[in-house]
């Protein structure tokens, strides 16, 4: 019955489906031979044109290299963290603070200058000037905080000392003359 029925089809019909079913071969075809293309020219980049034996030679080379990588990339982790631990102990935070101690007797020639390590330890160093002479102090400073009074002076030294980070940042956000022309 089923044949009967397709020996009914007009023989034009049955020629255009199969003519549609031959393109659609042929751009399969097509598809895929771009795809074996793509394949073919990656797999000659990867053995640079060589046998299949010498490629197992590269991928050896390739794993020792990488072997040789990770190993320096352990030891400059364990440098970068010995480094970060001297480095959180020097001196990295600063704070000026300028004045004049004497009442405009010597001008702005006095200062407090604190320098503080990460952990915001180090020490505040006074300078008072005045027409007879100068005057040196230097008090120690525990996590910020210090076991000898403080002036106001030295305390905004210490203060901005604290905060050069804060200040830093700020200015990297602001813009710049340029970005505003």
């Amino acid at each position: 019955m089923l044949l009967t029925s397709f020996l009914t089809i007009p023989l034009g019909i049955i020629v255009i489906v199969l003519f549609v079913i031959v393109i659609a071969l042929c751009v399969i075809v097509a598809i895929i031979a771009r795809q074996l293309q793509n394949i073919s020219r990656k797999y000659y980049a990867l053995t640079s044109g060589r046998k299949a034996k010498d490629l197992e030679e590269v991928m050896l080379t390739r794993f020792e290299e990488m072997d040789k990588v990770k190993a320096r990339m352990k030891m400059y982790h364990r440098d970068h963290k010995t480094f970060k631990g001297h480095l959180d102990s020097c001196y990295n935070k600063m704070g000026l603070v300028k004045y004049d101690a004497f009442d405009s007797m010597a001008g702005e020639l006095s200062f407090s200058l604190a320098l503080l390590n990460a952990d915001n330890s180090g020490f505040v160093l006074t300078s008072m000037h005045s027409k007879q002479g100068c005057y040196t102090y230097a008090k120690e400073i525990i996590k910020g905080e210090s076991y000898i009074a403080l002036s106001n002076e030295e305390k905004d030294a210490i203060k901005k000392a604290k905060t050069i980070d804060e200040e830093i940042e700020a200015l990297k956000n602001e813009p710049d003359d340029e970005d505003l022309m």
